[in-house]
């Protein structure tokens, strides 16, 4: 692309335009070590001396330690292995950084992919960082006023206390999320004109690179998740004296849960600004690109070809990232207030490996997953892809998980109240990896053109627009039923093997089921950190796929990132698959944290919800239209931003027709500050109504209750709605995430060849239908998982106002 080497692009993000110069010699690896427009924090930590850096991080992380050290030796275990884990995913960075660029041209690109996506994510979490502030405030205030358990003012935690340090919980958990999401878009820049440049080599190094780069973001993911919970509550434990008896332990995992609302507030709007921002450039790019002007995906001359790139960044990495970090501290959150909860109910004289439990199991994660990841080699060839190669390292992580949870559950989940209950236990882990694995394959059988339904929908696409689409939402509603009756038989099996386990109350009542269940939903997420390197391989791959065709590099090359690229999509598609398994889980866990909380406020016990009371039932009924109208304003959304682009990119191609003919530079930056101007202003809406209606819903019918003389009607009611929006966003997630999947690899499948291969009418119809699924699986289907956790998280942090 000759008018490529005299041009400049101009990146607009908030009104602050940033010119990057292009293809000067030698300029190119000049550019790639430019911190000025990077996010300012990072740009000071980057920037400071090593040393000081060092000797700052040894300081604050010695302090951590001790607190570890004062709360128990499992405490310290967890940061220990944490800090040897952060230190490996340092490893993993400095290993990928140090791979070839490649050419001038590939750095060209990288540089204007780089420079839009630091500019969008620092405008975007500038925006969620106000808004957080103001709920912060919120948060305080309800505090303030509140009511406060019997135990929680027997011990002395005056509302007060209970308001600094819930608010104090909820920052932290929104600051480590909005880490989580950078890290994932800082190492997703970076790499993908690394794994292009490995391309020109071998297919091999390539795939090395891809998963080493996302291996990076993973460990900081969840190793950061670990921490923060782990330090918090070692704080929390130290503060209140509860190694004095001045408050009990099964009450600090209770004060954590601002932190998982904090952190689940980020990714809701991280995944929703995130995903409008990718697939309305994406569908704009598509829709007059390949259809209108019949060039390939990727060509420089597509005026929004860069904002694509960019897209992929902040919608799959960075928003991915939040996203499981979120899903990981509910996770644990929930778990570690239904095992304080069941080891006070059963009598336990020393619940602490209970509660702590969780995290030794994700400290576990990073060790088992850095060992897949490092097991990983080979390439691609006629009997094997990149993907069963990366399946093979997810094996290696699933056996090592496995023999780990049996010796973790030996070692913390003892007790001699009920010698054998360990082993039920570590079935009921072994429930939850082999779920792990059935949501893996099942998301792969419906999304991965080598299996029938993928080649359904590129066979519809040979009669026309509308087959293709009825043929993927049928593929969508059929990939449901799977998963459903995996997860129902996973959350039966581990309730009553918890049942069995011999823990009982005063009374002889089982009081092991849902902790059971807490340790299937571990056992789902024990790999968590492999299955987000996959994840991340995705974007990075695809993002190398752009550069490779922007740079003009030989087919040879193009053909090593179209395999990777293609091999993306499945990864992209299973994680999705695995996290709102995984969400369903943590939903039911939170559902159950919920209804404890009640009761500890309320003094008795709430442990059913009668939907044959009009107001519950109502509950419900708005709690599924949720998930509907939440769906609705994404995809909206989306569309919205979309017509923007291709307004845009027709300008550009009538103005300037010497485009077509490579005579003329695109404006790459105008469609750039369009998209990151919609995504902005489009997110909140949707965001905003996730936030806002489950506190409308409860203060408003625990009014209702008092004026009719019902008990805790508004807590039954938003008890309801949770019950039914979870049933409704896993159901409804499901079928848009694998819709959008399908519709997406058929597309490869049709270019592969199939049906008249690129530019037939079948190409045509295929990328129709993958237009179509674009907002289904990376707008709106991946923000249901943050919306049907944070909807059980904010009602946990603002339970006492549903209250009487």
């Amino acid at each position: 692309f000759g008018s490529m080497q005299g041009g400049s692009i101009a990146l607009d993000m908030g009104g602050a335009v940033e010119d990057l110069e292009m293809a000067r010699p030698g300029y190119g690896k000049a550019v790639a070590t430019d911190l000025s427009k990077m996010n300012p924090l990072a740009r000071c930590v980057i920037s400071m001396d090593k040393k000081v850096l060092s000797i700052i991080v040894l300081f604050f992380y010695s302090i951590l330690f001790l607190l570890g050290m004062k709360t128990s030796g499992i405490a310290a275990c967890v940061l220990l292995i944490c800090a040897a884990m952060l230190a490996f995913s340092v490893w993993l960075a400095r290993w990928v950084i140090a791979r070839d660029e490649g050419t001038d041209k590939m750095i060209q690109v990288s540089n204007a992919i780089r420079d839009g996506a630091e500019g969008y994510f620092t405008t975007q979490y500038g925006t969620i960082g106000r808004m957080s502030i103001i709920l912060t405030v919120v948060i305080y205030i309800t505090y303030m006023f509140r009511r406060v358990t019997p135990e929680q003012e027997e011990a002395g935690m005056s509302p007060g206390v209970l308001a600094f340090l819930t608010s104090l919980s909820f920052l932290l958990g929104a600051f480590c999320s909005a880490v989580a999401g950078y890290v994932g878009m800082w190492v997703s820049v970076r790499a993908n004109v690394r794994v292009a440049g490995s391309a020109r080599r071998s297919a091999s190094e390539a795939l090395q690179v891809a998963l080493r780069a996302g291996g990076f973001s993973a460990m900081v993911v969840v190793g950061m998740t670990v921490l923060g919970v782990c330090s918090l509550f070692s704080a929390f434990y130290v503060f209140f004296g509860v190694s004095q008896g001045t408050v009990n332990i099964d009450q600090i995992p209770l004060l954590l849960v601002g932190y998982g609302f904090g952190a689940s507030f980020v990714a809701l709007f991280a995944q929703l600004g995130g995903g409008i921002y990718t697939k309305a450039a994406d569908v704009g790019a598509d829709l007059v690109g390949k259809v209108e002007q019949n060039i390939p995906e990727d060509d420089p001359r597509n005026p929004a070809v860069i904002a694509d790139l960019v897209g992929d960044n902040v919608g799959d990495c960075a928003a991915r990232g939040a996203d499981l970090f979120e899903s990981i501290a509910a996770e644990i959150i929930s778990a570690m207030i239904l095992g304080g909860t069941m080891a006070k109910k059963s009598n336990i004289s020393n619940p602490i490996g209970f509660i702590m439990f969780p995290l030794v199991v994700h400290s576990l994660d990073l060790v088992v997953s850095a060992a897949g990841i490092l097991s990983v080699s080979g390439s691609a060839s006629a009997s094997q892809s990149s993907y069963d190669i990366m399946k093979k390292g997810y094996s290696v992580s699933i056996f090592l998980a496995a023999v780990g949870f049996v010796i973790t559950c030996r070692t913390l989940l003892y007790t001699e109240a009920a010698p054998g209950a360990w082993m039920y236990f570590s079935m009921c882990g072994f429930v939850g990896i082999a779920c792990s694995y059935a949501f893996v394959f099942i998301s792969q059988y419906y999304t991965d053109y080598k299996y029938s339904p993928v080649r359904r929908i590129a066979d519809a696409s040979a009669t026309g627009h509308g087959t293709n689409i009825i043929a993927g939402v049928a593929v969508g509603m059929e990939a449901t039923a799977m998963p459903v009756l995996v997860i129902s038989a996973a959350v039966t099996a581990a309730y009553h093997l918890g049942k069995m386990s011999g823990l009982s109350d005063a009374d002889g009542n089982p009081t092991g089921g849902l902790f059971g269940t807490a340790v299937a939903c571990m056992g789902m997420l024990s790999t968590a950190a492999y299955v987000l390197t996959m994840d991340i391989f995705g974007p990075i791959a695809d993002n190398a796929g752009g550069i490779v065709e922007m740079s003009d590099e030989p087919e040879s090359v193009r053909a090593i990132t179209d395999e990777l690229d293609a091999v993306g999509n499945t990864t992209k598609a299973t994680t999705k698959g695995y996290a709102i398994g995984s969400a369903a889980l943590a939903a039911f866990l939170l559902f159950s944290a919920y209804m404890d909380e009640v009761s500890a406020f309320q003094g008795s016990l709430f442990n059913t919800v009668d939907i044959a009371i009009p107001e519950v039932w109502i509950g419900g009924l708005l709690g599924s239209m949720l998930v509907f109208l939440f769906s609705a304003w994404a995809c909206a959304a989306v569309g919205n931003s979309a017509q923007d682009v291709v307004i845009e990119v027709r300008r550009q191609f009538s103005e300037k027709p010497g485009i077509m003919t490579y005579q003329e530079m695109p404006d790459y930056a105008r469609c750039v500050s369009i998209v990151a101007a919609s995504a902005l202003r489009e997110m909140k809406k949707p965001g905003l109504l996730a936030v806002g209606a489950p506190i409308a819903v409860g203060v408003t019918f625990r009014f209702y209750g008092s004026l009719t003389g019902q008990e805790m009607l508004g807590a039954k009611v938003v008890a309801g709605m949770i019950m039914f929006a979870t049933v409704t966003g896993i159901l409804m997630a499901l079928f848009l995430n694998t819709a959008g999947g399908a519709w997406d690899n058929a597309k490869k499948y049709v270019e592969l060849g199939a049906h008249g291969g690129k530019n037939s009418e079948a190409h045509k119809a295929s990328v129709t239908g993958d237009t179509v699924g674009d907002p289904f699986k990376d707008t709106a289907g991946p923000s249901i998982h943050v919306l049907i956790k944070m909807l059980a998280t904010i009602t946990l942090v603002m339970a006492p106002l549903f209250l009487d």
